[in-house]
């Protein structure tokens, strides 16, 4: 917006310049009888038609304000139109006539009513007592107007702060009489404003802080915290801009002119006796206000909120979010669990309106008994089974298989697999039921050490090796180790176990409480030599020998070897 006193000057160049090219500037009256798309034709007597401009014949609408056959006042500027007749001009004319009017507003330095035309360079043109007078934007309001189009048509107070009757110049104001109404609003509010003060105010402006209030020619800031005892996420949940409400004045810095404002202290701060009112066990209704990640706040009254946590919404563990189960606007029945006032936080439940499927789990599935559901959810440890709505039991790794060392229970699993499980245990407290799979079936450890004991010789397949040793399957599911100082040959030299392969294990350890068997080869070796000596001792294999024998010689090592290559070659 250009500089005030720059567009004053040349508002006063321009009609300087159109008073000096005028004629007689002498206003009669004359008779509309041509209404053309450019200009009015004025018949002024005496033989003589004249043109006026048709912008100065029309509203703010655009619309001419008068008929053919109409008599108008229009001044003579002399010359000759565009069109053929003599120059004429209606507001001029207007002007002249209307001018004592002005003047003496003018004098007086009174409020005078006109009427905004148009927006002109510089501002806006105002009908003022039937003149056009110049409105400078920057004396349109206190504070800068960025939009003077939204003017056009309103009819407003201003004063006359300019006037030249020769130049046919009127310059008005409504800044002034805006900051001089402001002065005596500011000057009552003044004398009224103190601290604990209640005041009627106009709101202003919103902001997401607060509000804005007009106290009159005073502005207070009404902070969203002190909006009201409940929670607000804007303040256009409680006020509109327009809005006529009473306030309280919380502080008053008189230095810096800085009002404080209060709404909600205004009434009795609700939380007082909130403990009473809402004992806990007590069913309360209220309104759904707002549905976060981590639960549902309900208002109970004005001021009083609640949660309902996403764990307190139901017995289930299944629910995602809380806009399952409820939406804001909805009318909800809840529970009281817990009031704090003085953290002014109330603990609602809506799970505990239905009976706790919990409680009575352990008459439905006993220990031992064998359910079936449906695999929901796989982790690290285990798998969670659906057995009925709401209430899901763990298998650990640790209880799908006598046999497999399971790392992940995807190894023999799948989400969505329908599958048998025994009850092993049910915690209602925790919301734990502890299921397994491996109960079904018979456990072979438990088979194998009934039917084995140390000593005992077995077949056994290589599964695995590692730098101490070899695991072999010496039965179904069963797992023995053999250490590398027990794999050895008849002469005693170390063994390679390889993967596949097979051999007799003497089993010298066993431990059923950590499900370990120890195995050796070297034992088996020590077994057999035994029982070859035996057999060589038998009076029919030594036959041979029997000159020796009767001599009283013992049996030596040379006569054991010779006895076993005789069998081998007989063999």
């Amino acid at each position: 917006m250009e500089d005030f006193a720059t567009v004053l000057e040349n508002f006063e160049a321009e009609a300087e310049a159109a008073a000096a090219t005028s004629h007689e500037n002498c206003v009669t009256k004359g008779t509309v009888i041509k209404i053309t798309e450019k200009s009015v034709v004025v018949d002024i007597g005496q033989k003589s038609e004249g043109v006026v401009p048709l912008a100065e014949v029309t509203d703010h609408d655009g619309k001419v304000r008068y008929n053919v056959g109409d008599e108008i006042p229009v001044m003579i500027l002399g010359g000759e139109s565009e069109e053929g007749g003599i120059r004429l001009s209606h507001e001029k004319a207007q002007r002249f006539g209307a001018w004592d009017e002005i003047e003496k507003a003018f004098n007086e330095k009174s409020a005078i009513k006109g009427r905004v035309v148009e927006r002109v360079k510089g501002g806006l043109s105002v009908e003022v007592a039937g003149a056009k007078a110049f409105l400078p934007g920057s004396q349109v309001d206190v504070k800068p107007v960025r939009n003077l189009d939204a003017l056009k048509g309103q009819e407003i107070e201003v004063r006359v702060i300019k006037l030249n009757k020769k130049r046919g110049n009127i310059v008005v104001s409504r800044k002034e009489l805006l900051e001089e109404d402001l002065k005596g609003k500011r000057e009552k509010t003044l004398a009224d404003l103190a601290e604990g003060a209640v005041l009627t105010g106009t709101v202003k402006n919103l902001t997401d802080y607060g509000a804005f209030v007009d106290l009159g020619g005073l502005d207070g800031l009404l902070h969203i915290t002190d909006m009201s005892w409940g929670r607000l996420t804007h303040p256009r949940d409680l006020v509109n801009v327009g809005d006529e409400i009473h306030v309280k004045v919380l502080k008053y810095d008189t230095e810096k002119q800085r009002v404080s404002l209060g709404f909600k202290q205004l009434t009795p701060d609700p939380w007082l006796d909130a403990e009473h009112r809402y004992p806990v066990g007590a069913h309360v209704k209220g309104r759904v206000i707002s549905v976060t990640d981590y639960g549902a706040f309900i208002e109970l009254e004005q001021g009083i909120e609640g949660l309902v946590h996403v764990s307190e919404m139901t017995w289930s563990k299944r629910m995602k979010h809380p806009s399952k189960m409820v939406k804001t606007g909805d009318q909800v029945e809840t529970v009281v669990l817990n009031v704090n006032p003085a953290e002014r936080r109330i603990s609602l439940g809506m799970k505990q309106l239905e009976t706790n499927p919990w409680e009575t789990l352990h008459e439905k599935y006993p220990m031992g008994a064998i359910v079936e559901g449906k695999v929901r959810n796989l982790t690290d440890f285990g798998a969670f089974v659906e057995i009925e709505d709401g209430i899901d039991g763990l298998v650990h790794v640790s209880n799908m298989s006598w046999t497999k060392r399971i790392k992940h229970p995807s190894e023999v699993l799948k989400k969505g697999d329908k599958v048998k499980a025994v009850v092993l245990g049910i915690e209602p407290e925790q919301r734990r039921l502890s299921l397994g799979m491996k109960q079904l079936q018979p456990d072979v450890w438990e088979t194998f050490f009934q039917a084995h004991k140390i000593g005992d010789v077995v077949h056994g397949k290589v599964m695995r090796t590692a730098t101490f040793g070899a695991f072999v399957e010496i039965a179904q599911g069963v797992e023995g180790l053999c250490h590398n100082s027990e794999a050895t040959d008849a002469k005693g030299a170390p063994m390679k176990l390889e993967a596949g392969g097979e051999h007799e294990f003497k089993i010298i350890k066993m431990n059923p409480e950590e499900k370990k068997v120890g195995l050796s080869i070297r034992a088996v070796g020590e077994e057999g030599t035994r029982q070859e000596v035996e057999a060589y001792k038998q009076p029919a294999k030594r036959e041979s020998a029997s000159s020796s024998s009767s001599s009283g010689a013992s049996t030596t090592l040379g006569d054991l070897i010779n006895w076993k290559r005789a069998s081998n070659d007989q063999n």
